[in-house]
């Protein structure tokens, strides 16, 4: 299918069921101020999607479940989900629809119900800590109400209508919008399936061929998996290159309320649920000595790591046998502890696509954990790509983004060399915007992006008003070393008289030289005329990598003529003239 149709068809969907379930949270009004309205619906459409799932087996689970206890049966958990169809079950007489039918006891029989969920779902729900929400809707009077709008046609949300990523996009369309309403980063959370999209294409691009004729088989991790849609994305997008792939989702979410909508998604999905894992990644890996195929992640923007300083910090010690062992960046910004994560959880082969924005290409002085930490991809020939997407693509910021492509298996064109992609222009408006997001991939855009990665070389495509330009370089071209200077210090006499000064300490200063320019030569070009006595002070030279993105695709605009500038200053003073003649009727 194609992306245009995909987006087309989600749309629909996620506009229809949002909207639906956003107007159910207005009953909340007054018991639930705005922010809190997740607390409810995000559970209960979670809930009704299970009950929904269910309901066309489910007279036939309650009597295996009956028929389980006449024979004094207490395993039964595998006949249950044989009986359901699916890897999880409820077992209640109860249903949405009779729950309406005894509004006294509805707290206690919903209760029951949710009780009668198989031990998989009950742990999910545990997660939303959703009886204390069940309590304060029975004690003001609205529970029958919220099951009431549950229950309309218009609120069915079974998998046999609403595939898994629909789904899990009208989840993250909700978590948006109650997100929005106390300025919380829904973006920790979302990543539009546009820029999913690309990411997916750039992680099979080199190897489509191959993966169509040979078949698929693979594992996919996401490290901030939020509600798991880059995971179905990426899913969907290997499907699409062989409808019979093998493929086996991981991801880890430190959110409680995400994570027990991934966990659940990957439930109705048919996937192993228990590949998901609750935790803080950097601090509580749950997937120590795995690696995998693909890797896929947008980790948070400009999040402190400090909560996980201790345990980051002894992972760190354990030098290469530890995640972290080529560096730590600053305490304010977990970015690229979250690339080295995933570069030790990549297989030999294995590619990964990974958002972040412009810190990571040049934060950081030479010697700092963020430079080294770049040198540890360059050094050991792994960042294969760096795409620059345009502003204002995100619910939640404007900034420039980046998607940085990983691999420890490059093709022998690209073996020492790094493709910076500078999509920047290319991208269609939005006819509404949602959030931030003013902008999006259309089909044309991702196929002009996909074009330029796979010709790899210095050139610039377009397709009307959409431009992309690329550039190879060499790793080495991002490297550099910063020299220490030391020259002695000098006594003034008068304006020109200067002599060297004995008792004072030499002067200082740093140079910074590209590692392939020849340092002596730098030195009698840059500081011998200046300073014909300086010497380099070897011991104190570093070694550092910047990525200078903005600068490889900038380019000089001669400012305007100053003859033309003064005519346009007289035309707007003729100008400025007549319209305070006519003000002043002169």
């Amino acid at each position: 299918m194609q992306t245009s149709d995909l987006q087309k068809r989600t749309t629909i969907n996620i506009q229809e069921k949002a909207n639906l379930i956003w107007a159910i949270a207005d009953k909340l009004q007054g018991t639930y101020k705005p922010h809190e309205y997740g607390n409810v619906v995000l559970p209960m459409c979670v809930i009704k999607r299970f009950s929904d799932t269910l309901a066309s087996t489910k007279d036939k689970v309650i009597k295996k479940n009956e028929e389980l206890d006449k024979r004094n049966l207490q395993v039964k958990d595998g006949f249950l989900r044989s009986a359901s169809g699916y890897d999880f079950y409820n077992t209640s007489k109860f249903t949405f629809e009779s729950l309406l039918s005894d509004p006294d006891n509805i707290a206690d029989n919903f209760r029951s119900y949710l009780n009668h969920f198989s031990t998989n779902v009950i742990d999910i729900l545990e997660k939303f800590k959703f009886d204390e929400e069940i309590t304060k809707l029975g004690n003001n009077g609205i529970l029958y109400y919220i099951i009431q709008e549950f229950c309309s046609k218009k609120a069915y949300m079974g998998a046999d209508e609403i595939s898994a990523v629909d789904m899990g996009y009208i989840f993250e369309e909700l978590v948006r919008k109650f997100s929005e309403s106390y300025n919380e980063g829904a973006g920790e959370h979302f990543t539009a399936r546009d820029i999913i999209y690309l990411m997916a294409e750039l992680l099979v691009a080199p190897n489509k061929a191959s993966l169509y004729k040979e078949g698929i088989t693979a594992t996919i991790y996401d490290m901030a998996m939020g509600t798991s849609q880059m995971l179905d994305c990426l899913s969907e997008k290997l499907h699409e290159i062989d409808p019979n792939a093998n493929l086996t989702e991981f991801g880890q979410e430190i959110n409680d309320q995400t994570f027990a909508i991934a966990k659940s998604n990957m439930l109705i999905k048919g996937g192993d649920a228990e590949n998901m894992k609750h935790g803080d990644t950097l601090a509580n890996d749950q997937f120590e000595g795995f690696t995998f195929d693909y890797i896929i992640s947008n980790p948070p923007f400009g999040r402190e790591w400090k909560i996980s300083q201790k345990a980051v910090v002894e992972e760190h010690k354990k030098g290469d046998y530890g995640r972290f062992g080529a560096g730590l960046p600053a305490i304010g910004d977990s970015q690229q502890l979250f690339v080295l994560n995933g570069v030790a959880k990549l297989k030999d082969n294995g590619r990964m696509a990974i958002i972040q924005n412009g810190s990571p290409l040049f934060k950081g002085d030479a010697g700092s954990g963020e430079s080294n930490i770049r040198g540890y991809l360059l050094e050991n020939d792994w960042l294969e790509a760096i795409v620059q997407i345009p502003n204002d693509m995100f619910y939640n910021t404007g900034i420039a983004t980046y998607i940085w492509v990983i691999t420890k298996d490059k093709s022998a064109e690209r073996a020492g060399k790094v493709q910076l992609i500078d999509a920047s222009k290319c991208s269609v408006k939005r006819r509404k915007p949602l959030g931030n997001k003013r902008n999006e991939f259309d089909e044309t855009c991702l196929a002009l992006i996909t074009k330029a990665y796979n010709a790899f070389a210095d050139a610039t495509y377009t397709d009307g008003d959409l431009v992309v330009e690329s550039k190879v370089k060499d790793n080495e071209d991002f490297k550099f070393r910063k020299i220490t200077v030391e020259y002695p210090s000098v006594e003034t006499h008068g304006r020109a008289s200067q002599t060297p000064d004995k008792k004072a300490k030499p002067e200082k200063d740093t140079e910074i030289i590209p590692w392939k320019e020849d340092v002596q030569a730098y030195m009698e070009k840059n500081v011998l005329p200046f300073q014909p006595k300086a010497k380099i002070v070897e011991k104190q030279t570093k070694i550092g990598y910047e990525i200078p993105f903005t600068r490889e695709f900038y380019k000089y605009v001669p400012l305007e003529a100053s003859d033309k500038i003064f005519a346009h200053l007289k035309e707007l003073e003729a100008k400025e003239t007549e319209l305070m003649n006519k003000i002043l009727g002169s």
